[in-house]
């Protein structure tokens, strides 16, 4: 089964598209788009191409010490992982104080605000083939070394606190030095959290200030945007009427932080931010932006005001491992959560995650490209009207007629699935996830496949104990989903390891997200904006 298609079936990963919905964002394919949005300088850079990547190169602010490419127990885990990070600094990336119409355009508050409100995590593979931008709610629930479990978003704040409180200890005067270097502890605390969310390696890091949102609109003469409703919040000075519609720099500001109002709060929120994000690619990306050196000259203004990135990074090099990349293989996705009104320690309202969830979707993310490679085999191999099985029987009804089984446990016997998956591996199945069905999902056992009439699903079903078959359209033909409940008495492997179904959820989960609330997939492909809440 493939990743996008194994998450309709594992707690809050994004459902299958409703029919008749296109969940498509405009945008040109090609390396372009990738620089836009992923090499963030990917934000800021958007469609520059290589002499103006160049150009502005030597002029954007970066940060050293910063530890990438550690805390991960996989060093080399086939991936570029970018950290993204939103901050509403009143200076600027060079260190200038922003004006009072800037601050005040931010509707930031009257008071800096360490939190990091804006974390995204871009991996793209080594091969180039796909590139997935990945939101992480602020308020996801973490247990961070040295202060133990809080909100992701108070990570950098409570590090960078600490080197503050330390550095005036041992007597540091000088201003400038203690918040680059408190700044510094607070992007490394960041990273290493970061790591041990994901099961990733950091191997790069780019933070982009609020002022980015504005100067990067008006710098390509505005955004398109499509909302369901028309809305209205004071806090984030959000005003806009349904349907579509284009953006001032002042405007998208309001739109993406908006939070207040919406029906699944800050989840919604990232929609928004994904759905600008491919929007603002699409928009920088047209000729008579590429072809202006006026807006181009505003872009790079934009990038040299707003963006921070590691001094190590070579954009140059990274653009050009992404050169051949489609819009349609770049992805905006959330990561996978068991609630959004789980509750912390001190009784605080937090989303709270399954680790080893997250870090199974990361890993699947790597396996994309070979598996939409295995589904053009398999569609290039299959066999013809009138053809005969051959003698490998892999065009049979037997193991090797199904490509992938995920088993999912719907009671409360711990093991179960990892039980039955053991017993499936036993006879030669090939195995993919082994986990916990979403709560009050499933209420008896079953096989889902695509096709509930296809004759390998139908005979795995009766090895099962005569278990029923219902239909998915969202999964491949090949992969299916088996379903354990009360009432199976099919095989089971008593020795098979527990390990598989082991969670580790920090804080107490709140209601199970039902599949409605569950975020979508937005990509950069398709002809316009994506109407979100």
């Amino acid at each position: 089964m493939s990743g996008s298609n194994r998450q309709r079936h594992v707690r809050d990963i994004s459902p299958a598209p409703k029919a008749g919905v296109d969940l498509h964002q405009a945008g040109p394919k090609g390396w372009r788009a990738v620089v836009a949005v992923l090499s963030v300088v990917v934000l800021a850079i958007s469609g520059l191409g290589y002499f103006s990547v160049g150009r502005i190169g030597s002029d954007v602010a970066s940060a050293g010490n910063l530890a990438l490419g550690q805390g991960s127990d996989t060093p080399n885990d086939g991936a570029t992982d970018i950290l993204l990070v939103g901050s509403d600094s009143r200076t600027d990336a060079q260190g200038n104080s922003l004006s009072p119409e800037e601050i005040d355009m931010l509707h930031a508050g009257d008071e800096e605000n360490d939190n990091t409100d804006t974390i995204m995590v871009v991996r793209v593979p080594s091969d180039g083939s796909s590139a997935t931008a990945i939101s992480i709610p602020r308020d996801t629930y973490i247990h961070d070394g040295e202060f133990g479990n809080l909100k992701i978003n108070g990570v950098f704040a409570a590090h960078k606190a600490k080197a503050t409180e330390k550095l005036n200890s041992e007597g540091v005067t000088d201003p400038q030095q203690i918040a680059r270097e408190s700044k510094d502890a607070g992007r490394k605390g960041l990273i290493n959290a970061i790591a041990e969310l994901t099961g990733i390696t950091v191997d790069h890091y780019a933070e982009v200030g609020l002022l980015g949102f504005v100067l990067l609109t008006d710098a390509v003469g505005g955004v398109d945007v499509c909302l369901n409703e028309a809305t209205y919040d004071e806090f984030s000075g959000a005003d806009f009427p349904a349907g579509r519609q284009t953006l001032s720099g002042k405007e998208a500001l309001a739109f993406v932080r908006q939070r207040h109002g919406l029906p699944r709060g800050d989840l919604d929120r990232i929609v928004r931010q994904q759905a600008y994000m491919a929007s603002l690619v699409q928009t920088a990306l047209e000729a008579n932006t590429l072809t202006s050196p006026s807006k181009l000259n505003q872009m790079g203004d934009a990038v040299t005001r707003s963006v921070i990135i590691d001094e190590d990074w070579d954009i140059m090099s990274f653009a050009t491992q992404l050169q051949d990349l489609a819009g349609g293989n770049v992805l905006f996705e959330t990561i996978p959560v068991t609630s959004i009104d789980g509750v912390g320690d001190y009784g605080e309202s937090v989303v709270t995650v399954d680790l080893k969830e997250v870090h199974d979707y990361f890993d699947r993310l790597l396996n994309r490209g070979d598996e939409n490679k295995k589904d053009d085999k398999k569609d290039h191999d299959a066999p013809k009207d009138g053809d005969t099985p051959d003698a490998s029987g892999a065009n049979s009804t037997g193991p090797s007629a199904i490509t992938d089984v995920t088993v999912l446990n719907a009671t409360g016997t711990a093991g179960l699935a990892a039980q039955v998956g053991g017993a499936l591996k036993n006879d030669g199945y090939t195995m993919g996830e082994i986990g916990n069905a979403p709560a009050g999902l499933y209420t008896y056992s079953q096989v889902v496949a695509a096709d509930p009439q296809d004759p390998a699903a139908q005979a795995l079903a009766e090895q099962l104990g005569g278990v029923p078959v219902t239909a998915s359209p969202s999964l491949n033909p090949g992969s299916v989903v088996v379903v354990v409940h009360d009432d199976y008495i099919g095989p089971k492997d008593e020795n098979a390891s527990l390990d598989t179904e082991s969670t580790e959820v920090i804080g107490e989960p709140g209601t199970q997200l039902e599949e409605s609330q569950l975020s979508p997939t937005l990509d950069a492909g398709g002809d316009g904006p994506r109407c979100v809440n």
